[in-house]
């Protein structure tokens, strides 16, 4: 008997004939599922047969319709639809059959049982525990029965998860409905022989919240299936199950999951599916529920309404006794607001002790026999730091910020609680410093970073995320549901690969890598700043070229991503669309919008007549936005997903969206009859002859070997010649005359090989009509030594030296800590962490850890060094996270990246507003450097929890940008 290893698993049982060993790898190991036949291999699907399908009629009803869905599903990949038989035999006879694929739940099939009892299925490690899946080839397992292949769970989902991993394995997304992905057709299927046992889980409640659905989710809703009724939630059910996730929060923007469809509670238990009710809904309740009601209820006030409340919360606890869920305890104020200025933890404390008096009267049950949670939402974890508590077995819900950065976390050395804790993340929020809800923002490596502590300090039991209207975060949504089911199986190094198998999984292998990179590409991008965020001076116009190469890498993913769809089957293109084409072209086009615009104002200013051109080209962008929602909404998918593109995303002055979206404001100027030159250079927003200071280009350098432009524009109507003249035989221009009629950008670089030694100036003359001329300078810097052969390190050139933290030239690691890479985490390339995330803080001394960086520095005196950061929070309300920098060995200088970070962040202080509109924090520290040439910058670990994402050196005057200059030129070592 042949031993496999199965996708996605860290720790499986495989047996031989001989033996069984429990085996660790890692997600991305191979199939148990073939293709082609072979020795022992199992035909789920063979020639034109699909073996039959068996559960008894006694098992859960859930577990008999996931059933289904493999008959469904095997049909769909195969062509050939199984016959599935229902059981009703106590006695656990099945029809003769060659082969039979046999699914049941261990204690409620008879069929199972009835082979666990003979000894021809052993479940030992799947018996008795949570959601775990026992797959094998038996062999004889009935009379007349030469073969089966039998799906055992340990319970309901663990039954249901094994028939979905079949699903999975065989070739059907979890998103088939939801993306319209389809089945990836094979004539063949094989399962390969041998036992293989997954389960259990590290984090037990795994789940979705749909919130902030309004428009889009409701719009849609309300089109397709008249509201939020059990047509709908059993969607949602099935994609929840499909990705082995277990709870839900239900949509509670003016929805009541209990009431809106009285089929809803009862066939999410069915399914298998935990219900709760949001962090502001306690004891089972949708809020929506407390003001339909009016003022007959009187005041959602504890202190004052104690009876009706007792009332309202008792009937969400005898609505849903009978099933399985999660109650929600305590309560915020009205409206998911504050609670009033008089509230207090002994009211808090009371509001908790009633309930579960509630609890207990109505269930019949102990209280701590009954799940709840208690949310630590916004002002809700001020109680809690001022020593609110709650009972040992309350599920304590630690939250993020509502941007993805948690905000507290338990301690190694708290007292262990039976009810343990969770975590409430969000990928969609609504409110400051502003809403964020259209498309995708979320980069998973951020999630894995932040969900990786919070795993580590001990929050395990409930992991839930506010995914918006679902579309479009299938990505994050899929990642933060393997992720949970456990988080030591998928490490830093494997995200890349984690983002491809995804794309495989969806699309096949034959684009999957161009795929991932397009995912890893565009998320980064939208998460340097929400699009919401965004306007037109986001970006430097001049410096870096900025603005113009975040539009550009955006039209390269474009680009590649419409390469790739023009070469996808048919069927393929819908799907592709949505998870891949239209959150990278919508996002390209709206960037290059407020570019447009922010060029526009710019051009305004300086009087060229390319001005009203941008003018019309922003209102072709705005009018483009609109034609990729329609599309999204009218056309994909035969109009499947109408409204689902309905949010608006353009126009935002305030935290709340725009009823509309608004075309940004722009600039038209009139253009005389005649042609007047202007010219600008790269780096600043002057313009000449109006600017009286001289023209002067950023330096170059021999190290750095740049290229710089002259931009020379027409200020009239009419074309006119230019022609261009260095007074040195070292410098290159791109184009020396021509003709202007609107504007030409011109590139101007140095000859290197004729370049003299040492600071050199050189000027070009621009002669334009009407005898105008403008000279600009060009400063080269090329020193006699050292060679840029010579040279180690990073290289200083106009007055900064810019290093991405992966860049590293040495890595020092101790006995216990070590330095990771999160691949494509933050804003330019790569970050850095310690690992393990729950070491002890150390003293930045001798050879504790840090990462060194080799520069050369042609500054002396005091420079300013600035560190860019993940906008961690101080989730231990320490003295805050620190690091420490010094100079080759100078003393470090430790620096607290929440200096001053006081406020809380649920009162939207100035420092966390910036923080996390810039999607990064930024300190600095100043050091004195007393001769010039070659030198080591050495980032200390000093706490756990700082990712470092870029260093900027800082030795003169560096032009302002929002990402930073640009990465400096590094000679690397031999």
């Amino acid at each position: 008997m042949r031993i496999f290893t199965v996708l996605r698993f860290q720790t499986a049982v495989v047996c031989t004939a001989f033996f069984c060993l429990s085996i660790s790898y890692a997600f991305d190991n191979p199939s148990n599922i073939s293709f082609k036949k072979g020795k022992n291999n199992f035909a789920l699907s063979y020639s034109g047969k699909s073996a039959p399908l068996f559960v008894s009629s006694q098992d859960y009803p859930g577990v008999i319709r996931a059933f289904k869905d493999l008959q469904a599903d095997i049909e769909k990949v195969t062509g050939t639809r199984p016959e599935l038989t229902v059981v009703k035999s106590k006695t656990s006879i099945v029809p003769a059959s060659r082969e039979i694929v046999l699914a049941g739940t261990i204690g409620k099939s008879p069929l199972i049982d009835q082979l666990i009892k003979r000894k021809k299925l052993n479940v030992k490690g799947v018996s008795k525990k949570w959601e775990t899946f026992l797959i094998q080839v038996v062999e004889k397992p009935f009379p007349n029965i030469s073969r089966a292949l039998v799906i055992a769970g340990s319970d309901k989902r663990g039954a249901i998860f094994g028939i979905y991993d079949v699903c999975k394995n065989i070739g059907v997304s979890p998103l088939h409905w939801w993306a319209d992905v389809p089945a990836k057709k094979n004539s063949s299927l094989f399962v390969l022989p041998g036992r293989y046992v997954q389960g259990e889980h590290k984090v037990k409640y795994r789940g979705i919240f749909i919130n902030d659905e309004a428009p889009a989710l409701s719009g849609f809703v309300y089109e397709k299936f008249g509201g939020y009724t059990s047509a709908f939630y059993v969607h949602v059910f099935e994609l929840l199950l499909r990705l082995k996730s277990n709870f839900l929060w239900p949509a509670m923007w003016n929805n009541s999951f209990g009431t809106d469809d009285s089929l809803n509670s009862k066939l999410a238990d069915e399914y298998g599916i935990v219900m709760s009710t949001s962090h502001h809904e306690p004891m089972m309740r949708a809020f929506v529920e407390w003001t339909w009601a009016g003022n007959k209820r009187g005041s959602w006030d504890y202190s004052i309404n104690a009876p009706a409340l007792r009332d309202f919360w008792r009937e969400g606890i005898r609505r849903n006794k009978n099933f399985e869920t999660i109650t929600t305890l305590a309560m915020r104020g009205d409206g998911d607001e504050p609670m009033s200025e008089e509230s207090n933890i002994d009211l808090l404390q009371q509001i908790v002790g009633d309930q579960r008096k509630i609890i207990e009267e109505v269930t019949g049950k102990k209280a701590s026999d009954v799940p709840q949670v208690w949310a630590v939402y916004k002002e809700v974890q001020d109680y809690y730091d001022k020593g609110m508590r709650v009972p040992d077995d309350v599920t304590i819900l630690l939250c993020d910020d509502n941007w993805g950065n948690i905000r507290k976390l338990p301690r190694l050395t708290d007292p262990l609680r039976s009810g343990r804790y969770g975590i409430y993340y969000h990928f969609d929020f609504v409110g400051g410093p502003r809403s964020y809800r259209w498309l995708n923002t979320t980069q998973i490596e951020r999630v894995w970073e932040q969900m990786n502590l919070a795993y580590s300090y001990g929050a395990d039991r409930i992991w839930i995320v506010n995914v918006g209207d679902i579309k479009p975060m299938e990505f994050p949504i899929s990642f933060f549901l393997d992720y949970a089911w456990d988080p030591k199986r998928i490490s830093a190094s494997d995200l890349p690969e984690y983002t491809r198998k995804w794309a495989e999984d969806q699309f096949g292998a034959e684009y999957s890598k161009q795929i991932a990179e397009i995912l890893n590409s565009y998320t980064k991008f939208n998460s340097r700043r929400k699009p919401e965020m965004l306007s037109p001076d986001t970006y430097s116009l001049v410096n870096y070229r900025e603005a113009e190469t975040v539009v550009e890498q955006y039209y390269d993913i474009v680009n590649e991503a419409q390469q790739i769809s023009n070469s996808l089957p048919a069927e393929y293109k819908d799907t592709f669309y949505q998870l891949v084409l239209h959150q990278s072209s919508a996002c390209a086009n709206l960037n290059d919008l407020y570019v447009t615009v922010g060029k526009n104002r710019l051009y305004a200013k300086q009087g060229r007549s390319a001005a009203n051109t941008l003018a019309r080209k922003a209102k072709e962008l705005f009018l483009k936005d609109s034609l990729i929602t329609m599309y999204y909404n009218n056309i994909l998918s035969g109009g499947k997903w109408k409204h689902m593109m309905d949010q608006t995303h353009i126009g935002y002055i305030s935290w709340q969206e725009p009823r509309y979206n608004k075309m940004p404001e722009v600039s038209e100027i009139s253009i005389p009859e005649k042609a007047e030159m202007g010219v600008a250079i790269e780096g600043t927003e002057a313009w000449w002859p109006d600017e009286k200071n001289e023209a002067v280009l950023p330096e170059y350098d021999v190290y750095n070997q740049q290229k710089y432009y002259i931009e020379i524009f027409n200020r009239g109507k009419v074309p006119y010649e230019y022609s261009i003249n260095a007074d040195r035989s070292w410098i290159l221009v791109s184009f020396d005359k021509g003709v202007i009629e609107t504007e030409k950008r011109l590139w101007v670089s140095i000859d290197w090989r004729k370049a003299p030694k040492g600071t050199n100036r050189a000027v070009l003359t621009i002669n334009g009509p009407d005898s105008t001329r403008i000279n600009v300078q060009a400063v080269i810097n090329n020193p006699h030594s050292p060679k840029r052969s010579e040279i180690r390190g990073f290289v200083e050139s106009n007055g900064y030296i810019s290093i991405n933290a992966e860049n590293y030239s040495a890595a020092r690691k101790s006995k216990t800590v070590n330095w990771v890479e999160i691949p494509n985490l933050g804003r330019t390339a790569s970050a850095m962490i310690v690992t393990p995330v729950t070491a002890q803080p150390q003293v930045p001394e001798g050879n504790s850890p840090r990462l060194e960086y080799q520069i050369y520095l042609f500054s002396e005196g005091e420079i300013n060094v600035k560190a860019y950061l993940s906008p961690t929070l101080n989730f231990h309300k320490t003295q805050g996270l620190r690091y420490a920098l010094s100079i080759d060995d100078e003393q470090p200088q430790i620096v607290n990246m929440h200096e001053n970070a006081v406020e809380p962040d649920w009162l939207y202080p100035d420092w966390w507003n910036q923080a996390v509109s810039d999607n990064t924090i930024i300190k600095e520290s100043k050091h004195q450097i007393l001769k010039k040439g070659a030198h080591v910058l050495k980032f200390w670990m000093v706490d756990p929890g700082v990712v470092l994402q870029k260093i900027v050196v800082e030795t003169g005057d560096v032009k302002p940008s929002y990402l930073g200059p640009p990465e400096s030129f590094r000679q690397k070592n031999n």
